[in-house]
C-alpha cells in the first residue's frame, strides 16, 4: 500500500470583526491587507477569511512572496481574535 506524506504549515491569523450597519459582518486582518471578508453572521466571515486565507497562502508561496503571517501571536494588536489557518505544503 501506497502512503503519502504532506507537511503542513500552521499559521496565525489575527482578526478584526465589524458588523456592518446594512447587516452582516466584515473580517479584515489587521497585518495582511489583502486578507478580507464579509458574510451575514459571524461564524459564516469567519470560515470565508479562513478561506481566502488559505488560497492567499497558496498563491504566495507560487509566486515566492512572503507570507505576512506568523507562527507566534502578534503583539500588541487590539480587538483581534487569532485564527490557526492549516495549509498543506
Amino acid at each position: 500500500m501506497y502512503k503519502q506524506t504532506k507537511k503542513v504549515s500552521e499559521y496565525e491569523l489575527p482578526i478584526k470583526i465589524e458588523p456592518q450597519k446594512e447587516g452582516g459582518y466584515v473580517v479584515t486582518c489587521p497585518n495582511w491587507s489583502d486578507c478580507y471578508a464579509q458574510g451575514d453572521t459571524v461564524d459564516e466571515a469567519i470560515l470565508e477569511v479562513t478561506g481566502v486565507a488559505q488560497s492567499l497562502i497558496d498563491l504566495y508561496k507560487e509566486e515566492g512572496l512572503k507570507i505576512p503571517l506568523q507562527k507566534q501571536k502578534e503583539k500588541g494588536v487590539t480587538n483581534a481574535i487569532t485564527l490557526p489557518v492549516i495549509v498543506a505544503a
